[in-house]
């Protein structure tokens, strides 16, 4: 039995949850219209020759279909250490700055790791950006390698994503039966990735996407980067900071991760993130008449574990046939705890399920998955696995019974659903990341921000992160949920606004309530 690696700090965290209630998640790019022109001249200054030709290249924009918006596509290396891998082509997509006088480029990643940047800058722009941002920036999104039309990793198509996502393996949990079952289900899962993936597993990590981020620098026309990431793109900022301090601009890292953290301490602060938020959602709804428990929090949680222990025994039909188990309860659960403002539905999914209605608890678990109406609406999942399996080294701990008392200890309601087989054991790419601090000297301030209450980058990973890097300068904001940019805090955004616009640096332990 292995920790969960770290699971996608998904789009939830930014789009609410109302949109996928509705059905509303991301489409394909409409065709583009005639070309609105290119870009300021590339930025080649001490890029190594093997390099030139893809530091060199101009860029054509054209219309992507709304106003102030153009989009085009960026050549890139598959392999930085060897040019002669082949390419790959990476979407982007700008809107440009309201004053049409811009400060330059803002480039933005949106989370996962596999979150389209393109579809959430051009669906959800006002939550990426306010309209101070909008206003002096030019807004980048892309596509990060692996990742919706970067060269996507691709693995199965809607029904067999559904039978990954939410089939339930035979066997009683933790048995030499289920979990042979599972680990027939990720080498297949594994297989079809390498087959249908066209070679590009490999390439496909935080160190790459980072360098592509330094060469989307250079052809925008930008002698430094300045960037906004959340989540999962905290990390890669941190990356890049790491790789090139020296062009690191103005730049803003929301929900901070510890670089150093090995993928068991990662998983294991993980659950017990979410385990805390659970806590604190049972503390709320306990005062809500429609709260489906009673007594006391830990009277709440340990009826929680009944409920989901009850649900591992006996699935829930739902309305389409699916069967409802607790690791797909799990899902839904957590997909609601990355905001308060979620809770409502949780309540709702929670209630249904004590009454035999799985409807609502499938529609958020769909949500966290990126299913619509039957359909998969990017390739989030896919390219998580993908970049967690390469990132993350093997640490050699599979049944390490020291972990799992660990987590059992630390988050005893989600620990029987966050253990299982190594999802990465089969996966056909090495791994190339290492889990070491990023300290990035010579770099300008650079702002992370932690949430208190985040439960899928725990607070303590901002600190960690912000005590690592030679400039980091930590904002804390006291409160629930995934993420504190853009939540509704003028204290945070004002200090986020004023750096990236002004280069006003926050001041020394800022702590926004």
């Amino acid at each position: 039995m292995s920790v969960r690696r770290r699971l996608a700090a998904v789009v939830a965290g930014i789009v609410g949850l109302s949109l996928a209630l509705s059905g509303c998640l991301y489409a394909q790019i409409p065709p583009m219209a005639p070309a609105v022109g290119p870009s300021p001249a590339p930025q080649t200054e001490g890029i190594d020759a093997a390099l030139l030709p893809y530091y060199g290249q101009t860029l054509t924009w054209t219309d992507c279909g709304s106003a102030g918006f153009d989009c085009t596509t960026v050549t890139a290396p598959r392999d930085y250490s060897d040019p002669s891998q082949g390419e790959l082509s990476l979407a982007v997509i700008r809107h440009r700055a309201t004053s049409g006088q811009p400060l330059g480029s803002l480039l933005t990643n949106p989370g996962g790791p596999g979150v389209s940047g393109v579809s959430t800058v051009r669906d959800s722009l006002s939550l990426v950006a306010d309209e101070t941002l909008t206003k002096d920036y030019d807004v980048i999104g892309f596509d990060p390698r692996g990742v919706g039309q970067s060269a996507p990793v691709t693995c199965y198509d809607a029904a067999g994503m559904d039978a990954f996502l939410y089939d339930i393996p035979p066997g009683a949990r933790g048995s030499d039966e289920r979990n042979a079952a599972l680990e027939k289900r990720q080498a297949d899962f594994a297989q079809a990735c390498q087959q249908n993936s066209d070679g590009i597993l490999p390439y496909v990590s935080t160190e790459n996407a980072a360098r592509d981020m330094d060469l989307l620098r250079a052809v925008l026309g930008d002698e430094k980067l300045n960037y906004l990431g959340f989540s999962y793109g905290s990390f890669l900022g941190t990356t890049y900071a790491g790789l090139f301090p020296a062009r690191v601009g103005r730049m803003v890292l929301d929900g901070g991760i510890d670089p150093s953290l090995p993928g068991s301490a990662s998983g294991i602060a993980q659950a017990v993130g979410f385990e805390n938020a659970l806590r604190a959602f049972m503390a709320d709804c306990l005062e809500n008449s429609d709260c489906p428990f009673t007594g006391s929090v830990d009277d709440a949680m340990n009826d929680l574990s009944s409920v989901l222990e009850r649900v591992d025994a006996r699935p829930l039909a739902g309305p389409d046939g699916r069967q409802l188990g607790a690791d797909t309860l799990v899902t839904s659960i957590v997909a609601a705890l990355y905001s308060d403002q979620n809770w409502p539905y949780l309540r709702i999914a929670l209630s249904g399920v004590q009454n035999g209605d799985a409807s609502v608890a499938f529609q958020l678990a769909d949500f966290y998955n990126g299913r619509v109406d039957g359909k998969y609406q990017d390739n989030t999942m896919q390219a998580l696995r993908a970049y967690n399996c390469v990132d993350y080294p093997d640490e050699g701990d599979e049944n390490n019974p020291q972990i799992e008392q660990e987590l059992r200890e630390k988050a005893p309601v989600v620990a029987p659903y966050w253990l299982g087989p190594d999802a990465c054991e089969a996966w056909p790419a090495p791994p190339t990341g290492t889990r070491e601090a990023i300290t990035a000297p010579g770099s300008p301030p650079i702002v992370v921000l932690g949430t208190t209450g985040d439960p899928a980058t725990p607070y303590a990973e901002a600190q960690a992160l912000a005590g690592q890097l030679s400039q980091g300068v930590l904002v804390t904001y006291v409160g629930e949920g995934h993420l504190a940019y853009n939540k509704g805090n003028d204290c945070v955004n004002s200090a986020v606004d004023d750096y990236l616009i002004d280069g006003t640096v926050p001041a020394a332990g800022l702590r926004c309530e």
